[in-house]
C-alpha cells in the first residue's frame, strides 16, 4: 500500500469540516466503557489520519498511539498535538495497517472514517484481524466503522461529486465494480496560493465493500466477539439506508 492521501492530507480537515469527532469520540467513550471487560488505558488509534479522533480521546483521558501509512497526514496530526500542548504525550507510528507493529499490548483498538475498507479483499481483512488480535489484550475493545454496501451501491455507485471548502475545490469520481466489490475513487484538488493561483495534485484510493455478515463472521472467525453494531453514533440499529455500519468486538 502506498500513501495515496499525500494530495488530500493538506485539505483533509477542511473536506472534512462538518464531522463532529466529539460526539464520535463519546460514542467510541461509550462502546469501551459499556463493553470493555478490562481497565482501559492504553488506546491504538489505528489510521488516525491527521490525528482529530486521537485529539479527541486523549482528552478523555486514553494514553493514545497513533497509526497511518501518510508521513503527510502524520506531519499534521503531529502539528495538530503540538499546537494543543499534547506533544510528547501521543505516539505517532508511521505503519502500514496490513504490517503494524506496536511496542506493546493496549486495551482498546479504534479506527474510524471506513479506514478498515481501504483493502483489497477480506484477505486483507483477515490480516487486520489478526493483527488487533495479536495487540489487543483479551477483554479489550475494538471499535471500527466501515461504509455499508447502500453507501457503496447507491452513494458512490459510478457518480462524481465536487466538494469545496475556503480555497480548496476537489473533483471526485468513483466506479463501483459490484462483481469485484471494489470502489476507485479518483480525486483532482486544487488548492489556491497566496497569489491567487490553484495548485493541482491527482489522488487515487480503493475501498472493498463488506456486509455486515461478512464482518461479523470474520470477527467471530479472528477470536473475536460481536458486541454491537449499530447504525449511527447515537447507538441506533443499522437500517437499509444505513450509510455505516459502527462495529463493537471484544477480543475473547
Amino acid at each position: 500500500m502506498t500513501d495515496n492521501y499525500a494530495a488530500l492530507a493538506a485539505v483533509y480537515d477542511k473536506l472534512n469540516g462538518e464531522l463532529n469527532y466529539a460526539a464520535w469520540a463519546d460514542y467510541i467513550d461509550r462502546q469501551i466503557k459499556t463493553h470493555g471487560r478490562i481497565k482501559t488505558s492504553l488506546v491504538l488509534d489505528l489510521c488516525c489520519g491527521t490525528g482529530n479522533m486521537t485529539l479527541e480521546l486523549d482528552r478523555r483521558g486514553y494514553d493514545m498511539t497513533g497509526v497511518d501509512l501518510s508521513p503527510e497526514m502524520l506531519r499534521f496530526a503531529a502539528e495538530k498535538t503540538e499546537k494543543a500542548g499534547r506533544a510528547g504525550h501521543i505516539l505517532f507510528l508511521c505503519q502500514n495497517m496490513l504490517e503494524f507493529e506496536l511496542y506493546g499490548t493496549v486495551q482498546a483498538v479504534v479506527s474510524c472514517l471506513d479506514s478498515l475498507n481501504h483493502i483489497d479483499g477480506a484477505g486483507d481483512f483477515r490480516k487486520i484481524l489478526l493483527l488487533v488480535h495479536n495487540y489487543l489484550e483479551p477483554g479489550g475493545v475494538f471499535v471500527f466503522d466501515v461504509n455499508s454496501p447502500y453507501k457503496f451501491k447507491n452513494i458512490y455507485g459510478t457518480n462524481a461529486y465536487v466538494l469545496e471548502a475556503d480555497g480548496v475545490f476537489c473533483g471526485w469520481q468513483n466506479v463501483y465494480d459490484a462483481k469485484s466489490r471494489i470502489c476507485d475513487f479518483y480525486t483532482t484538488v486544487f488548492t489556491e496560493k497566496a497569489d491567487g493561483s490553484y495548485t493541482r495534485r491527482d489522488d487515487y484510493e480503493r475501498e472493498y465493500c463488506m456486509t455486515q455478515k461478512e464482518i461479523e463472521r470474520l470477527l467471530r472467525a479472528g477470536g473475536f466477539e460481536v458486541a454491537a453494531v449499530h447504525g449511527d453514533i447515537d447507538g441506533s440499529a443499522p437500517v437499509r439506508e444505513s450509510e455505516r455500519l459502527y462495529f463493537t468486538a471484544i477480543r475473547k
